[in-house]
């Protein structure tokens, strides 16, 4: 009776262990997965994550909505799983559906602007909030996507050395590594700053298909940056994200990719509208998170609607880009490392956090006749140790 007892105690700890090591390695509490997400991450395919603060501040409403689906559908078209990541009444989704987006994109919905900073207060808060860059990589990469599309990333204000105002973005990105497509910093930003602000913090910057560092709105800057790396496609940024894996690096890469031509506005011209708004803005004290809604709006008005049939141009050619570089990527995986038979989650879990688990466990079926009327159980336990 006292091993029947001690194997019972010993698989009971076991399976302790094991609700402990499950909620370790797969489980993250406050993210919730959408249907197509929990599809795509249990038959390993390609995922792409989409931010949600062009939903909730980077366009009108219904213009945020219809943008918003468009993008899904390109990204579904090439056989790529879109995840738009958004926090909802305090949960943290990963892939919504339309009817939470269209939540996101009402005027009467009270969203706030989420960094990265602000994701537990406004989690904790049971609040709404749209993820910035920053924040959506952080949750995709917790949520163990490669690949994210935006329309531009945040980056260094101008006027930034009086100001201080840098962008988290680009802090975030140097230490997580996830893959972001773009078309370059938002053009109303201080484009060269922001590229020195990256070389300094380690983060590739590499333009496709272009000799020339695209700026937003306009396939080149003013004074024509020459990009800081450039390759041919979607296949080759596969490869720099697989040589980035396999060295573990720490930081993410960010693809920057030019406007479609048909869509372009041409940069001078944009330049002198965005150096109204900066003034505008400056004259009526507009500081801090504020800054990026109001120059998007005050553009679009300035160029009668032109601004956002770009940004509309340039974000939909961005995910298509990115679909492209996520399948491209799981080819690649598939080829160098084709798999004998199914993994366990739980070993995946372990090779991705370098550590090794060990469960050991001994099932004796014995059957034993007991004479005493009462059982008397021991609360001794010092033996399963």
């Amino acid at each position: 009776m006292f091993w029947r007892n001690k194997i019972l105690l010993n698989n009971f700890e076991f399976c302790k262990s094991w609700r402990v090591i499950e909620k370790k390695f797969f489980h993250h509490e406050r993210l919730v997965f959408g249907n197509e997400v929990n599809l795509a991450k249990k038959t390993n395919s390609p995922i792409v994550a989409l931010e949600s603060t062009i939903i909730t501040h980077g366009m009108p409403y219904p213009d945020n909505f219809k943008t918003a689906m468009s993008i899904e559908e390109i990204i579904r078209k090439q056989n790529v799983t879109p995840a738009t990541i958004g926090i909802i009444d305090g949960e943290i989704h990963v892939g919504m559906n339309e009817e939470q987006i269209h939540k996101l994109s009402k005027p009467d919905t009270k969203t706030f602007k989420c960094s990265a900073r602000e994701i537990c207060s406004i989690a904790a808060g049971g609040l709404n909030g749209g993820t910035t860059v920053g924040a959506t990589v952080t949750i995709a990469n917790l949520a163990g996507i490669a690949v994210m599309a935006t329309g531009g990333i945040g980056g260094v204000h101008r006027n930034a050395e009086n100001t201080f105002d840098i962008s988290s973005d680009l802090i975030v990105m140097s230490h997580t590594p996830v893959s972001v497509v773009c078309a370059g910093p938002k053009a109303i930003l201080d484009i060269p700053k922001t590229l020195e602000f990256l070389e300094t913090h380690g983060v590739p910057v590499i333009s496709i298909g272009t000799k020339m560092f695209p700026a937003f709105y306009s396939r080149t800057t003013v004074d024509k940056i020459p990009a800081p790396m450039t390759i041919p496609g979607a296949r080759e940024a596969a490869k720099c994200i697989n040589v980035q894996r396999m060295m573990k690096l720490s930081s993410g890469l960010i693809f920057a990719v030019p406007i479609p031509e048909a869509a372009a506005l041409e940069p001078s011209e944009i330049e002198g509208l965005i150096e109204t708004a900066l003034r505008e803005a400056e004259s009526n004290k507009i500081t801090g998170k504020e800054v990026t809604p109001y120059l998007l709006k005050r553009v679009k008005e300035l160029t009668s609607g032109k601004s956002l049939s770009a940004n509309k141009a340039l974000i939909e050619n961005n995910a298509r880009v990115a679909a492209e570089i996520a399948t491209e990527l799981y080819n690649l995986s598939s080829q160098l490392n084709p798999a004998p038979g199914p993994k366990s989650a739980l070993s995946t879990a372990i090779n991705q956090k370098d550590q090794v688990v060990v469960i050991g466990g001994a099932v004796v079926d014995n059957i034993l006749q007991v004479e005493e009327p009462i059982i008397k159980v021991s609360k001794d336990t010092s033996y399963l140790y």
